[in-house]
């Protein structure tokens, strides 16, 4: 089915980052997956190519392109390659727009210039041990000093994308106690220096997927952190990230269906090439069959993103919207990346071919961002269940 959301302007720089991905990417993925990361020099690729700062509002030195689509572009083609940026995506997706919604001018001036070439990668730290997707229950805490000049961080942050790496972290904490009947009060968010004295990086964690992209542990004792560097009001930080998690979990719909998509043409061309019985695997009425279930349920999923898409830019997407974009569209892409696996047969499980990493890379869909279960959770409470 035509897609009609994007103009001539987004397939030029779709064309732009094919070409980038096919150069400075799939040459060297196989070593990023071995080390666990992606170079920082690569990040600074990135920002002369312009990609941390298309949001970026011109007065700071950004292109002041306010569309998701380019969000969607991203990652259509990184999947479309079974790559990935490293923290690189968080960095821009999610870490920019706290950036741009809740800093101060001051702020703005100090920190979007090396967030927008790369040489300052940020991370967000949320998820705290035993929590979980509980955000109201997270324990790491921050204390305002004695002469009001800084406030002292003590706690743990884990499942931290891009926390090895990142040079600051946005570390929501917990300013003053919660009442009994408001959980989500007292939550803040400080723009950590990552080489302050007491920040610690922990474990660097090994997934099943995702490989090139660093997972970390970070610990804080007695970090001091600058009034200077609190990132909107205090005791606010609950309301800002429901506020961002609405485009988070948008782009993880938007990249689970275009990892389907990879999917269904990494089998249609393996089927193709593959003789089973003297004849090509994707004869046979079997193959044909599974691949048109594919191809059916990618496309309803593809329709429901497109839609999201035209429609987010305009504020017309809810956190119930974005939940339903979210779980559709994540398990859509775990029963479709499974199938065309099978239709690898034993290649299809080793991790030379790209549909083994999309397999192991995209089973993260249905937890980060909130489980499927939370977003199940948001559309009853919008269905007033």
């Amino acid at each position: 089915m035509r897609r009609t959301v994007f103009s001539e302007d987004h397939e030029a720089f779709r064309a732009t980052l094919r070409d980038f991905i096919a150069k400075e990417v799939t040459p060297h993925y196989e070593q990023w997956e071995r080390q666990g990361y992606v170079p920082k020099d690569f990040y600074l690729k990135l920002g002369e190519l312009g990609i941390f700062g298309m949001e970026v509002p011109e007065e700071y030195g950004g292109a002041g392109i306010t569309d998701i689509r380019y969000d969607a572009i991203l990652l259509e083609e990184q999947n479309r390659a079974a790559v990935t940026f490293g923290g690189g995506g968080v960095h821009a997706a999610l870490c920019l727009g706290y950036l741009l919604k809740y800093a101060t001018e001051e702020q703005k001036h100090r920190w979007l210039p090396q967030h927008m070439s790369g040489e300052t990668m940020y991370a967000i730290a949320m998820t705290e041990p035993g929590t979980g997707s509980d955000l109201a229950g997270m324990v790491t805490r921050a204390e305002l000093s004695a002469d009001g000049t800084h406030y002292v961080l003590n706690g743990a942050k884990t499942f931290i994308t891009g926390g090895a790496q990142a040079d600051r972290v946005l570390v929501v904490c917990r300013t003053s106690p919660a009442p009994e009947d408001n959980r989500r009060l007292g939550l803040t968010i400080l723009n950590v220096d990552a080489h302050a004295e007491g920040f610690a990086v922990g474990r660097k964690l090994e997934k099943i997927g995702q490989k090139a992209t660093d997972t970390a542990e970070l610990s804080f004792t007695d970090v001091k952190v600058p009034v200077e560097d609190l990132l909107g009001e205090e005791g606010k930080a609950f309301f800002y990230l429901t506020d961002n998690l609405v485009k988070e979990r948008l782009v993880i719909g938007i990249g689970a269906v275009a990892s389907a998509w990879a999917a269904i043409e990494f089998a249609r061309d393996y089927t193709k090439e593959r003789l089973v019985f003297g004849k090509p695997v994707a004869s046979f009425q079997n193959t044909k069959f599974v691949l048109a279930e594919c191809a059916a349920e990618a496309e309803a999923a593809q329709a429901l993103v497109d839609k999201s898409l035209q429609l987010y830019d305009t504020g017309e997407v809810s956190s119930a919207d974005a939940a339903k974009v979210k779980v559709f569209c994540t398990e859509v892409a775990g029963r479709v990346i499974d199938k065309c696996l099978q239709l690898h047969g034993g290649y299809g499980y080793m991790l030379e071919y790209p549909i083994a990493r999309l397999y192991a890379s995209t089973r993260i869909s249905r937890i980060y961002g909130g489980t499927n279960e939370v977003q199940k959770s948001v559309i009853a409470k919008d269905l007033g269940l």
